[in-house]
């Protein structure tokens, strides 16, 4: 139900602000000429529109509209593919869905394997004329075995009567298939259904509780027929498959056939008992003829027309079985894009884009249940909040040292084992957070650990590179002291540097605040040196005029002129953290979305995958609203210079 009143939405959402974007580009008067970028704001309707197509696209080839208007169709089209599977193994002996008959083809190929055999037999440097002479038989006697096979005449009457059986059975099939009450269900048997479809539950992600507590989600089909229609072709998948399973286990072999084969067997299990080891090359060959023998023993091979009936009868039952299907072939179609639903022996499964793309009912679902405490993912929740006593906090900002500065002891405990407290153990209970305040909400789980190393190293990286970036761009000693130094690790990627900060600084949240300072450092440097650098001089003229001291030159001057490129810099070096971090998480981590998704991949957890995108493209969109809205605040001026 909420797919589809999401999907209506997103239509009347796209199509009113398509409209009402075109009646605004009819009444508007826009002054601005072109180049102006005035003339780029606002559009918050094309903002939804973009916004709506992205949600549409994800909604139809995740095949979420389909489960949302046609709950059934994906166990329907389960038991269409069982059909389908079915008729494969039959149409593989026909020219239907193939070029040639499968005798055609396995005569083709052993032909030619038995002439390529004789040609290297001829040629063979390692054979005598006796052995080329014999071997040259065999591949003869072997040729003469396929006529024996598709004589029409030498076919037996029990193989023709089997095969007949099986082509009454498949037309009677297609004419009980057009039937309104095949598979004539008896009431014990629709009870029994019934029960299994209560069962097996729906369409979607199915989430199973282990004993562990640990949760695992799958994506089912039900295989269960929950229609009349689908129990229809589930009964007929059932009844040409035992047809395929006896047909397969047909051999064409008349006596004839029989004799010969055993004979030539034996002749070349003689010939070989009787060779030396000096002559491993003629029993080579031997063994070769010999399964070329085999395969001609084992293949279906059938005289040409001995098939023609049997084959008229699948094409027959083929066309049946899909006028039977009706609107849902419409429905495969138009809303199962790029795949289908098939089958593989006891199971159903989506083959397509909606195995891959998860649909955003079953995402929102897994966001919610990895967002809660008592689930979350490897027990940690995504993003929830936890009280904190306060006195943790202070404990983690005030350094312990400050209690070891003041004067005396610490306390001793007495004769009796007790401890009484003195001024200096009060302080370092403090300072070490050993006390009980009060408590307060405090974000915690995967997305707030690395969304807070992420600032960490970014705020890092600006508190030093911005100014060290300035100094650059303003002294030549700075630029050249610092210059060769910032330019030789700049260059490398940062993962080359993570398997080296991770072993020296730990797998903890140092060694990744760490790797994204260093990568926020160098972009933080540079941006600065190139906004102080390119101060125009005719400004600086003018406060030097006006009587301004450095300092004022600096903080009215320079610092504004380069701030439009520190913040594009800072910009670019929260995108560059976030895939930095992600790496990192990856190599060595507990928690983060990039340990959570690394877990995912290994367990092909799609819709995990997908969440770990989503909510890594969010945060970064977060970050850079917040960028946009301070650049807005700060720097109004920036392109009306």
């Amino acid at each position: 139900m909420l797919t589809q009143f999401l999907t209506v939405l997103i239509f009347v959402a796209i199509i009113g602000c398509i409209l009402y974007g075109r009646r605004l580009i009819k009444t508007e008067k826009v002054d601005a000429v072109f180049g102006n970028p005035e003339r780029a704001n606002g559009g918050t309707h094309w903002v939804i529109v973009g916004a709506s197509a992205i949600l549409l696209v994800w909604l139809y080839y995740s095949w979420d509209i389909a489960k949302g208007f046609y709950p059934k169709s994906a166990n329907e089209l389960c038991q269409v593919a069982k059909i389908n599977e079915s008729l494969l193994g039959l149409k593989y002996q026909f020219p239907i869905e193939e070029r040639e008959f499968k005798s055609t083809s396995i005569i083709k190929i052993e032909n030619k394997n038995l002439k390529k055999i004789t040609v290297e037999i001829q040629n063979s440097q390692d054979l005598n004329s006796k052995q080329k002479t014999t071997l040259v038989g065999f591949v003869n006697k072997t040729n003469q075995l396929i006529p024996l096979l598709t004589n029409e005449n030498l076919m037996e009457l029990d193989t023709k009567t089997k095969i007949k059986e099986m082509t009454d059975q498949i037309k009677l099939l297609s004419l009980n298939f057009k039937k309104k009450d095949y598979p004539f269900e008896t009431v014990e048997q629709k009870i029994k259904r019934q029960k299994a479809i209560s069962e097996q539950g729906n369409w979607g992600i199915i989430t199973i509780r282990k004993g562990t507590g640990s949760i695992e989600n799958t994506i089912e089909v039900p295989m269960v027929p929950s229609t009349d229609k689908g129990l229809k072709f589930h009964t007929a998948a059932k009844e040409l498959k035992l047809i395929n399973d006896k047909f397969f286990k047909l051999r064409n072999h008349n006596a004839y056939f029989k004799t010969a084969i055993t004979e030539l067997k034996n002749e070349i299990k003689i010939y070989r008992k009787n060779l030396d080891d000096t002559e491993e090359a003629a029993s080579s060959l031997a063994k070769d003829i010999v399964k070329i023998a085999r395969r001609i023993e084992y293949g279906s091979i059938y005289p040409p027309t001995a098939l023609n009936e049997m084959q008229n009868a699948i094409i027959e039952f083929d066309n049946v079985q899909k006028d039977q299907q009706g609107g849902l072939r419409l429905v495969d179609i138009i809303l199962f894009p790029a795949g289908t639903i098939v089958s593989s022996g006891t199971s159903c499964s989506e083959q397509g884009s909606g195995r891959w793309l998860p649909k955003p009912s079953d995402t929102f679902n897994k966001f919610v249940l990895m967002s809660k405490p008592s689930v979350g993912y490897k027990n940690i929740p995504l993003l929830w909040i936890n009280m904190m006593d306060v006195s943790s906090i202070i404990g983690f900002i005030l350094p312990d040292w400050i209690a070891d500065i003041l004067p005396g002891e610490y306390p001793v405990h007495t004769n009796d084992g007790v401890v009484e407290q003195n001024f200096k153990g009060k302080v370092f209970k403090i300072v070490t957070g050993d006390f009980k305040l009060f408590k307060i909400p405090v974000p915690y789980g995967h997305i707030w650990d690395s969304f807070l190393r992420v600032f960490l190293g970014l705020i890092f990286g600006i508190i030093i590179g911005v100014p060290l970036g300035l100094f650059m761009g303003l002294n030549r000693f700075a630029k050249g002291f610092f210059d060769p130094l910032i330019e030789l690790y700049r260059p490398v990627p940062p993962l080359a540097w993570a398997p080296l900060i991770i072993s020296v600084l730990g797998i903890d949240n140092t060694g990744k605040v760490f790797l994204l300072f260093m990568v926020s450092l160098s972009i933080m440097i540079i941006s600065a040196r190139a906004g102080a650098s390119g101060t125009q001089l005719s400004k600086i003229h003018a406060a030097h005029s006006l009587g301004a001291s450095k300092k004022q030159i600096l903080r009215y001057v320079i610092f504004p002129n380069s701030l439009p490129e520190i913040l594009t810099g800072i910009r670019v070096a929260v995108g560059m953290c976030w895939g930095t971090l992600v790496a990192a998480e990856f190599l060595a981590g507990t928690t983060g979305i990039g340990f959570v998704e690394n877990v995912a991949k290994k367990y092909f957890q799609y819709e995990v995958i997908w969440i770990t995108i989503f909510v890594m493209g969010m945060l970064g969109l977060l970050f850079d609203v917040t960028l946009r809205k301070i650049i807005d605040k700060t720097i109004p001026w920036r392109g009306k210079g």
